[in-house]
């Protein structure tokens, strides 16, 4: 015969202050492990929505991103008379060969630097990639020192605002367009003319070329066409996977680093968990007792007293992933590692790390009533009833 469930609700409504107690400091477990996760989600949603599934990303061997990238003149030729590059109205490649190197800027309300992306672009970037929008100002001319700014650089660093002036590359660059990149991490860099950038940085050779693909079931040959030509030293890569390998590192250290302060924070549940059953077990001896002498048995006990524990685990996991969810109203920046960059992300929580979270929480809560719950079923019924 088993005991019914409304048996561990009410228990646990009837010490509701212990309840509430218990349940909290597995919510703060809860919404900390929730956090980092959703942290690393976001960052790597915010760099994998940056590529394409269509463009490909062409940098020399062994470079691990743009900024470490070179590629010569002649070499951004051969690549872009490749056949499977596509063609745009005007019949001419839509391929676009870039520059990106890395500057310092002062953040707004601080005299904190931190190392912002500057892009050269040419006209076809933006066909390339259709999420950028202008949304103030406009765009720069050909040839002149003028820039536009990501709405993330126009926010948050000292002269990254429309109208104002920037001085890298011993020159001043005119900002006279903000754009947004939507959820992308285009939002944290600054864009200008490729040959304009180059003369400042004296820079002899691009970075990147970025290229649609006119067929995209035959990236594999156009891979193994461009790595195996022996007048290049580059390679290949889907634009999306591109910025998803850019994101590992970092999103693999947070979540590592997530990890290990749950598990350091939920030892400290556990054991709140588990006070709070020992307690409640040791305050109704004398109703397991009646409860075995009505005919339960051993294993309902058992499972009732695991049934509290577990709705405890349940309604703190809850509770944490209510107040995690709000964290998605908030956009910070850090640097990423594999970059050396900063970007600009928000947290973003996703069905898997609900699942994820309650799953933890629900473990918590077993782990910390199993030992009072197999307490409880082996109790002896005669001094159950005397304790009574």
């Amino acid at each position: 015969m088993a005991i019914p469930f409304s048996y561990s609700f009410r228990n646990l409504w009837t010490r509701r202050l212990t309840t509430v107690l218990t349940a909290s400091g597995m919510a703060l477990v809860v919404f900390v492990f929730a956090a980092i996760l959703m942290l690393a989600e976001g960052l790597q949603k915010t760099l994998v929505e940056t590529g394409s599934f269509d463009n490909v990303v062409v940098i020399r061997k062994a470079a691990v991103s743009e900024v470490q990238s070179g590629i010569e003149r002649y070499q951004a030729s051969i690549v872009e008379t490749d056949p499977q590059v596509a063609t745009g109205t005007d019949g001419m490649p839509l391929a676009a060969k870039e520059m990106v190197v890395l500057i310092g800027l002062p953040k707004r309300g601080s005299d904190q630097q931190s190392n912002v992306t500057i892009r050269g672009i040419v006209e076809k970037s933006l066909i390339l990639r259709p999420q950028v929008r202008l949304v103030e100002g406009r765009m720069p001319k050909p040839g002149s020192a003028e820039i536009m700014a990501g709405m993330s650089i126009a926010k948050r660093f000292k002269g990254g605002n429309i109208g104002e002036t920037l001085r890298f590359g011993m020159r001043d660059w005119v900002i006279v367009g903000v754009f947004d990149a939507g959820n992308t991490g285009f939002n944290s860099e600054i864009w200008g003319d490729v040959d304009q950038l180059m003369q400042a940085f004296r820079r002899p050779v691009y970075s990147s070329i970025i290229f649609k693909i006119r067929d995209s079931s035959q990236f594999d040959v156009l891979k193994k066409r461009i790595e195996g030509d022996p007048r290049l030293t580059l390679e290949a890569k889907r634009e999306k996977k591109y910025y998803l390998e850019q994101s590992e590192m970092m999103a693999k250290f947070l979540r590592i680093l997530g990890i290990s302060l749950t598990i350091i924070f939920s030892l400290g549940a556990v054991i709140g968990a588990m006070i709070t059953m020992y307690t409640a077990v040791a305050t109704r001896v004398g109703e397991v007792g009646t409860l075995r002498a009505l005919g339960f048995q051993r294993t309902s006990i058992l499972s009732a007293f695991l049934m509290e524990s577990l709705l405890l685990g349940f309604s703190g996991g809850l509770a944490g992933l209510f107040f995690a969810s709000f964290l998605q109203m908030i956009t910070i920046s850090t640097m990423n590692f594999q970059t050396f960059s900063e970007l600009a992300f928000s947290f973003t929580l996703t069905p898997g790390i609900i699942f994820k979270a309650l799953m933890f929480a629900l473990i918590m809560g077993f782990v910390g009533g199993v030992l009072p719950a197999v307490r409880a079923a082996h109790m002896n019924i005669v001094d159950s009833l005397r304790a009574s």
